[in-house]
């Protein structure tokens, strides 16, 4: 799986629908309203490289309200989740 972080910047007034809109597309699995630099921020997870380009270029920055985005490619995934389903055996808790 391969996750990318869309930093957005949209239209003040069109925000919430913004949101809504890009929280729609196929790939886009969170949308966040922030404080900050930035508007908006979307988590994009797709299977394939070049599903970046489908789910970003062709659709995400063509949501009518978006002004910008900046997108960073993640390299590695640290969290607890993720670590844990890692070095699961498989095994039930009981």
């Amino acid at each position: 799986m391969i996750s990318a972080i869309v930093l957005i910047n949209a239209e003040v007034d069109r925000i919430p629908e913004v949101a809504a809109a890009i929280a729609e597309l196929k790939g886009v699995s969170e949308v966040y309203s922030v404080t900050g630099d930035v508007d908006l921020i979307a988590i994009v997870r797709v299977r394939h490289h070049e599903d970046l380009a489908d789910v970003i270029a062709d659709h995400l920055n063509k949501v009518s309200g978006i002004l910008g985005t900046q997108t960073h490619i993640a390299f590695r995934t640290y969290s607890k989740h993720d670590l844990e389903a890692a070095f699961s055996l498989g095994l039930d808790d009981d």
